[in-house]
């Protein structure tokens, strides 16, 4: 059986209340060895680290979610700092901004963002960067502060060939899940245009399932539906995949040790 590492999982939310015992069991059958999980805020913290405590293969990420940048966002940093300040990390996550539902707290989002990304070159810790509907204002809030060592994933890529290209040449690593499968994800277009050593899988669990469970929560044993289609556009074995995207895992989130 292949290996798997799902880089995006929200597993500590409710959704998985009801059987989240069962759905690590099926993550485990999967062949998925890892979980990485990003905080959203302080509201998550406590389930998240919870998850991690009980689960060996399941690693928190922290950091303040753009959805979840308000008007008091200074406090939401507050706690977020204090928590990297007290122990290790996997990533500062996620981070980033979003456009797509509420435009109102666009500064604030642009000012926590530069804030975290401080934090990533202070705490030597890649960052994970949600990007919805603003890749190209990511791309150029994130550009000031590269330097050949920062580096990190941009969560659910859906962009096209030329802001894969850009995001590669900041070293970073694009994060590919379900959209790759839909129909009109656009994937089909950019994926054999980016460098196998650029790409990690996730899931974004629960949200963004991949075909055939598009609309359903999502959980990581579907990595490997994601990885099918992946390689499918790539035109390259499974096993192939498997190692590289493992590898490229390991070396981003090694970059503390």
């Amino acid at each position: 059986m292949l290996n798997w590492i799902d880089t995006h999982a929200h597993i500590y939310l409710s959704d998985f209340d009801a059987d989240r015992a069962s759905m690590l069991a099926r993550c485990e059958d999967a062949g998925i060895s890892k979980i990485y999980m990003p905080n959203i805020d302080h509201t998550s913290i406590d389930a998240m680290m919870n998850i991690e405590s009980r689960n060996a293969n399941c690693i928190s990420m922290m950091g303040l979610h753009p959805c979840s940048v308000k008007k008091d966002f200074e406090k939401e940093l507050y706690v977020a700092e204090g928590w990297l300040n007290k122990r290790t990390f996997a990533a500062v996550g996620e981070i980033g901004t979003d456009l797509y539902w509420d435009k109102t707290f666009w500064p604030q989002q642009q000012e926590a963002f530069k804030i975290q990304v401080q934090w990533a070159k202070k705490f030597n810790l890649p960052l994970v960067i949600h990007c919805r509907e603003s890749i190209n204002e990511t791309i150029e809030l994130l550009s000031p502060f590269v330097d050949g060592k920062l580096t990190g994933i941009f969560h659910c890529f859906s962009g096209n060939a030329g802001q894969a290209k850009e995001i590669v040449g900041m070293n970073f690593y694009l994060g590919l899940g379900g959209v790759a499968t839909f129909k009109n994800g656009g994937m089909d277009k950019v994926l054999p245009e980016v460098e196998l050593g650029r790409i990690v899988l996730e899931t974004d669990s629960p949200y963004l399932a991949p075909v055939p469970h598009r609309g359903k929560r999502n959980e990581p044993s579907y990595i490997p539906l994601i990885a099918k289609k992946i390689c499918e556009l790539k035109k390259i074995p499974l096993e192939k995949l498997s190692e590289a995207t493992i590898q490229n895992t390991h070396k981003i989130f090694s970059v503390n040790s």
